[in-house]
């Protein structure tokens, strides 16, 4: 009986033991955990805002004077002097605005059987980057005034039907060379646009004989894969009181950059000159970047419902003159690219 008692006890000893080690052990532990330092808490950090890049203000002024520049050179059909000599004010003209410069060479028959030389002149500013955005024009003029009445034979100044998209983009040009947008931009001027079949005659219709600039380049870009997010087409923005409509085709194919031009053009004050109304599409440059090119791309061109094309009434005449240039209307027009190019993420 006693062993029993003497067991028992033992046993609580034990027992008692056992839970006072645990206590121990548990304060130990709380002792040793309050003598550590806090872990750090991961924390999300935000991706910061792109900064908010100013849009500068276009100079009429000076885009006036870059349609005067090509004007004086003469017209600019290809396999000209004129056409020679301009080539090489716009390439050195884009290179003192800080941009790289690369000169896209290469022939195209022309309706009529000759071989033009043509020259598609490429301006990129940060082309690293990979979020891109294109703007483009044409840089030839027509080898005859097929609207006139007289010297139908003659080329034509092409001040507004060449020379103010050009003239735009250079003073865009150089608003990019003080001021880097967010985004990079091609600047691209199309070749041979305007040498294609005049309507009627006893010649049998030939198709894409306009655009042979455009066309050459869609099929051998100056860059393997190259895909900018959209592509915007100038052409005769120069005239006074122009209206810009959307053309069929460019909703057609890039509805969400008309919507974003016109709007931006509506932000700014200018919709009296970019209206809100669809109308027929045509064939430009635009056609065959959207449809051999893949690049979603609209034309900003000259919208007239009282001529019979639809066209400014000096269209493919001798009138086509430095006198039939509105700054204003250039102004409209370059204000808004720059308001699309700078808003742009």
């Amino acid at each position: 009986m006693e062993f029993l008692i003497r067991s028992k006890r033992q046993e609580a000893r034990s027992k008692n033991h056992t839970h006072l080690g645990s206590w121990l052990f548990i304060l130990a532990s709380l002792s040793f955990a309050a003598c550590q330092p806090d872990k750090p808490k991961p924390v999300d950090i935000p991706t910061p805002p792109a900064k908010v890049v100013p849009t500068p203000d276009f100079n009429q002024d000076s885009a006036f004077q870059f349609v005067k520049k090509q004007v004086d050179f003469g017209p600019r059909v290809p396999n000209s002097a004129p056409h020679a000599k301009c080539a090489e004010y716009l390439t050195e003209k884009f290179k003192s605005y800080k941009a790289d410069v690369i000169v896209q060479q290469g022939e195209a028959k022309a309706f009529d059987g000759k071989v033009l030389k043509m020259k598609n002149i490429i301006a990129q500013w940060q082309p690293e980057k990979t979020n891109r955005i294109m703007l483009c024009a044409h840089w030839d003029t027509r080898p005859f005034a097929d609207q006139d009445k007289t010297d139908i034979n003659k080329p034509i100044d092409g001040a507004n039907d060449g020379g103010s998209g050009v003239a735009v983009l250079l003073e865009v040009g150089r608003q990019l060379a003080a001021l880097q947008p967010n985004i990079g931009v091609d600047i691209i001027l199309f070749d041979a646009e305007d040498y294609g079949q005049p309507d009627g005659g006893m010649q049998k219709e030939q198709a894409n004989s306009y655009c042979l600039g455009s066309q050459y380049w869609a099929t051998n870009k100056h860059k393997q894969d190259y895909f900018p997010r959209y592509a915007i087409l100038l052409d005769m923005v120069g005239a006074p009181n122009a209206t810009f409509t959307m053309e069929g085709g460019s909703v057609q194919f890039a509805a969400h950059v008309v919507k974003k031009v016109w709007d931006a053009a509506s932000r700014i004050g200018y919709s009296s000159y970019f209206v809100y109304d669809k109308t027929n599409p045509i064939t430009d440059d635009h056609y065959y970047l959207n449809t051999l090119a893949e690049i979603p791309s609209i034309d900003i061109i000259h919208y007239d419902p009282a001529t019979k094309y639809h066209f400014p009434a000096v269209w493919h005449t001798h009138n086509d003159n430095l006198q039939n240039i509105d700054p204003k209307t250039l102004k409209a027009v370059g204000q808004t690219l720059l308001e699309v190019v700078y808003s742009s993420q």
